[in-house]
């Protein structure tokens, strides 16, 4: 075959191949891109405006705390109220957290439980990350109560991992795509949980609903444990799993109207504390004196902040993972 038609064809070849490279390149750009898209790059749908009201208080018999340090600005209190590292008590509101231990070695658990009461109206707020409602948009949670001067916080429901289910936030829809079991907060001080398909958003708002979390699942309800745990899924999502098994927990119960009890487990660090299984995690609460209870995010996303610390101890590790969103109580 003459040298030329060699060259020739070895040029075809070449430019086919590089086709292909290019074309290859292309295809995995497009689909980095659109990961990126879905799991890192924000997209901010709303702008909120934080709370920043603050007064100077005094504290009363304080003691060294035992959680990690925040890192951030310290919470203030009105000048009559009362508070040390684990209680806290204003006019309106009484926060008690204690710590609790249980088990050895491998099976060994580390809690926190924050019994909450409020007198005359149910001061429980929520705050986005940034101020901003939209997809990938995270703050520690320490960061984002330590900017709404909050007394107490916990970590949400991470909504903005998921496009889907029902986000109301101190009375405004943001999110109305039914998708799950969710949770009504209501403005008489109450907490319900509810079929996001089968009620709709004007329903939860004419009955006073204040805020509406989209996580679960319901752990008890009416007093009782809310059912079978043995395999629960809480999304189809990229990196998700069945999440009843051991695992970091935050969990939200109602006592009676206007008392709550806020829970936060730590857990994947072993010695420290392997964290709970859902049947446990809702036994403890039902254990609590809870009459309704559900599971937010946990993992390492499992965060509570209190006066200007994180109490617990996230993963075992002290290092906070950003979230989406927090519930908290600011000074009344």
């Amino acid at each position: 075959m003459p040298t030329k038609e060699l060259i020739t064809i070895f040029r075809t070849r070449k430019s086919k191949i590089l086709t292909t490279i290019a074309v290859i390149l292309l295809i995995v750009a497009a689909i980095l891109y659109k990961l990126a898209d879905r799991y890192l790059i924000e997209h901010v749908e709303a702008k909120v405006t934080p709370n920043t009201s603050t007064t100077q208080g005094t504290t009363t018999g304080t003691s060294p705390g035992t959680g990690a340090s925040s890192g951030s600005s310290t919470s203030t209190a009105s000048s009559d109220a009362e508070y040390d590292d684990w209680n806290y008590k204003d006019g309106n509101e009484t926060i008690s957290i204690k710590k609790v231990e249980t088990g050895s070695g491998s099976d060994r658990i580390t809690y926190y439980v924050a019994d909450v009461t409020f007198n005359s109206k149910m001061n429980l707020l929520t705050a986005f990350a940034k101020d901003s409602f939209g997809t990938n948009i995270t703050q520690n949670t320490s960061t984002i109560a330590a900017n709404n001067n909050a007394v107490f916080a916990i970590n949400g429901d991470y909504y903005g991992f998921r496009s889907d289910g029902v986000v109301i936030r101190n009375g405004t829809v943001y999110r109305d795509e039914p998708a799950r079991i969710g949770l009504a907060l209501f403005n008489d001080g109450t907490m319900k949980s509810y079929d996001e398909e089968e009620t709709s958003t004007d329903d939860l708002l004419s009955q006073g609903v204040t805020n509406a979390f989209s996580f679960g699942p319901a752990l008890v309800t009416d007093g009782e444990v809310a059912g079978d745990f043995s395999h629960v899924e809480i999304d189809k999502n990229f990196g998700n799993r069945s999440i009843q098994n051991s695992n970091p927990r935050t969990g939200i119960g109602m006592i009676s109207a206007n008392h709550y009890v806020f829970v936060i487990v730590d857990g994947r660090s072993t010695g420290y504390s392997r964290g709970m299984t859902l049947t446990e995690f809702a036994d403890l609460f039902k254990e609590l004196g809870a009459t309704e209870a559900y599971n937010l995010d946990g993992g390492g996303s499992s965060t509570m902040y209190f006066m200007g610390r994180v109490v617990n101890n996230p993963l075992g590790k002290g290092n906070e993972r950003g979230v989406s969103d927090i519930i908290y109580i600011p000074q009344s």
